[in-house]
């Protein structure tokens, strides 16, 4: 099986994959006018990075058994996968217009059912990994060489099933599961670490067997290194990228409300939201 990505376009930069993946994620949101929009803006970068550089996948074909799998453990985070997925050719342009509706393929929650590219159904945090690590034995004992790539995010290691999982991982030496967290900073009940404080976390993934890697989520070319010293790495364990990212980044006046985990945004923000990341194009 070849070990070469699949998917086209690989003239076009990151980074304005990263930009599209976030106008995306904007038209989504107008369509609602609210939404978890300020999480999809800061880890778009991440996504750029895992759909149009890391993961294996063919766009017209989905459930192609060859795929790498990306497990989107934070359900809530739907709007972002959504915005990659179109970017990729998985879900079709017009698609974001149909956000959050009734009979909608784009729930707000994601979905597998609904969603093709959707690999797991999220709703409460902290069952993404153990679900990650299930999809990670099973395709080694079929002898595939396909990674699962799961992404949570800091509140979600309030829970202790996300550590059960992380044991296991580390127990069962999945040198094919790749984490991926979010440290955002925010969750729904105010600042992550002000509601359980979760660090130091590269020595406790250290101490669950892990190869650990951290980095600034919104430096693509941080976040390139290191998914390629996860990918590559020789050691009978499973990978983890910490990733520090901004919420709302790309648009300054979201980054800087206070509370900024499920934003109403005024119609006349979505335009000028929109205005900052054409202009911001490229940079």
């Amino acid at each position: 099986m070849s070990a070469e990505p699949t998917h086209a376009g690989s003239n076009v930069s990151l980074r304005e994959r990263a930009y599209r993946i976030r106008r995306n994620a904007v038209l989504m949101g107008e369509v609602q006018g609210q939404g978890y929009i300020a999480q999809a803006l800061g880890i778009s970068d991440v996504l750029a990075v895992a759909y149009f550089h890391a993961l294996r996948y063919r766009p017209e074909d989905p459930e192609w058994e060859g795929r790498d799998r990306f497990c989107l453990s934070i359900g809530h985070y739907a709007i972002a996968l959504y915005a990659a997925l179109i970017e990729a050719g998985i879900l079709p342009e017009d698609e974001p217009t149909s956000y959050g509706g009734d009979d909608s393929r784009l729930p707000m929650s994601g979905m597998a059912a609904y969603t093709p590219g959707m690999e797991i159904t999220g709703g409460s945090l902290g069952h993404g990994l153990g679900i990650a690590v299930g999809m990670a034995l099973g395709l080694k004992r079929k002898r595939s060489d396909s990674f699962v790539y799961n992404l949570f995010s800091d509140g979600e290691l309030n829970e202790g099933s996300t550590w059960e999982a992380a044991m296991s991982a580390g127990s069962h030496k999945l040198d094919n599961l790749i984490g991926i967290v979010d440290v955002n900073g925010m969750q729904a009940d105010g600042a992550s670490r002000g509601v359980l404080d979760f660090e130091p976390l590269v020595p406790k993934f250290e101490a669950f067997n892990w190869f650990v890697q951290r980095v600034d989520g919104n430096d693509i070319e941080a976040v390139v290194a290191a998914f390629d010293a996860a990918r590559n790495h020789t050691g009978a364990q499973p990978r983890i990228v910490i990733c520090d990212t901004r919420m709302a980044k790309g648009v300054p006046f979201l980054e800087s409300r206070e509370r900024n985990h499920f934003l109403r945004v005024e119609p006349e923000e979505w335009t000028e939201a929109l205005r900052i990341l054409d202009e911001g194009r490229g940079r």
